[in-house]
């Protein structure tokens, strides 16, 4: 039961299921989800450890950024039987819709620094 909890704890905050949804179209850095999202970097932050805490993203190093993607090999049930489902939803809500149209657009190069 506690991985249950845990699942649905990660897919109580309205940020959180926007980040699930906006790596659904590519992997971001941190820097990318803070610009979308107009969030401090340690709120983004606290949101990417819970969702990777709960199963739900991975990351990977690239050279000078960590990139964050759905984790589509994890093997907890719950996991695997929700994510299918969340693709499938919000699509016509308009701040998702938004979403999408700024995680194709956002430029790490630009906005990053570096």
């Amino acid at each position: 039961m506690r991985q249950l909890i845990k699942t649905f704890k990660a897919l109580s905050d309205a940020n959180r299921i926007r980040i699930i949804k906006m790596l659904m179209i590519r992997p971001l850095c941190v820097c990318e989800i803070t610009d979308i999202l107009n969030l401090a970097s340690s709120t983004v932050s606290k949101h990417l450890s819970i969702l990777r805490d709960a199963g739900f993203i991975t990351d990977s190093k690239d050279g000078k950024w960590v990139n964050y993607q759905i984790n589509e090999a994890n093997s907890d049930e719950y996991i695997g039987d929700l994510l299918p489902l969340i693709r499938n939803w919000l699509l016509d809500d308009q701040i998702i819709r938004q979403d999408e149209k700024r995680v194709r657009q956002v430029d790490r190069y630009t906005i990053c620094g570096m």
